[in-house]
C-alpha cells in the first residue's frame, strides 16, 4: 500500500465516512457482539447525516486519511467531551474515533490522524479525554505515548451489549509530545 495523506472531511464525504466507520468498527469489534446489537449500534452511530453534521460543526474536527491516489483508509473525529467522568467539564475535548483499515495499519496513517486530532484539541488548552475498550492494549499504549493516563472506567453501549471501557485523560500542563 502506498503512503497516505490527510484532509479535512466535508459533507460530501458523509456517505463514504458512514460506510468506512461501520466497516472499520465491524472489522475491529464486530465479533464481540450479537448481530442484532451490532446492527443497532451501526444504524445509530454511523449515519451519513451525523457525519455531515460533524463535518460542518466548528466544535468538531473530522479528518480522512487517504492513499496518494485518493482511496480512504482511515478517519478520526474529535470534539466536545461526552465521557462520563466526574472531573470532565464543559469545554473539555475528546478523541471520539480514530480508525484505520487493517491493510493500512502500521503505515503512518494513524500517526497522521492522531497528530491532526491532537493539534485540534490542544488549542482548547483543556483536559483531553479518550474512551478505549479495556482489552485494546495496543490503543492504550498509543495513547500513553501521547501523555494520556487512565482516569476511570465506564460501560459503553453497543445495542444491548455493554463493553467495559477505560477513560484516559491528558492535562494540558502535563502533556508530553507524541
Amino acid at each position: 500500500m502506498e503512503s497516505s495523506k490527510l484532509r479535512r472531511a466535508s459533507p460530501a464525504d458523509a456517505a463514504m465516512l458512514a460506510e468506512l466507520g461501520a466497516a472499520t468498527f465491524t472489522a475491529t469489534f464486530g465479533h464481540l457482539y450479537p448481530p442484532e446489537d451490532l446492527a443497532a449500534f451501526l444504524a445509530e452511530s454511523h449515519t451519513p447525516e451525523q457525519y455531515a453534521r460533524w463535518a460542518v460543526d466548528p466544535a468538531y474536527g473530522l479528518w480522512i486519511a487517504e492513499t496518494n491516489d485518493g482511496q480512504p483508509i482511515g478517519y478520526a473525529l474529535a470534539g466536545p467531551n461526552t465521557l462520563p467522568h466526574p472531573d470532565a467539564k464543559p469545554g473539555d475535548g475528546e478523541l471520539r474515533r480514530i480508525y484505520v483499515v487493517k491493510a493500512a495499519q502500521g503505515l503512518g496513517a494513524g500517526s497522521l490522524l492522531m497528530r491532526a486530532v491532537m493539534d485540534f484539541l490542544e488549542r482548547m488548552n483543556r483536559p483531553l479525554w479518550i474512551g478505549v475498550w479495556s482489552q485494546n492494549t495496543g490503543a492504550q499504549k498509543l495513547y500513553a505515548r501521547y501523555g494520556f493516563t487512565k482516569a476511570g472506567e465506564y460501560e459503553f453501549p453497543v445495542g444491548k451489549s455493554r463493553d467495559h471501557e477505560f477513560i484516559f485523560r491528558r492535562d494540558p500542563v502535563t502533556a508530553a509530545a507524541g
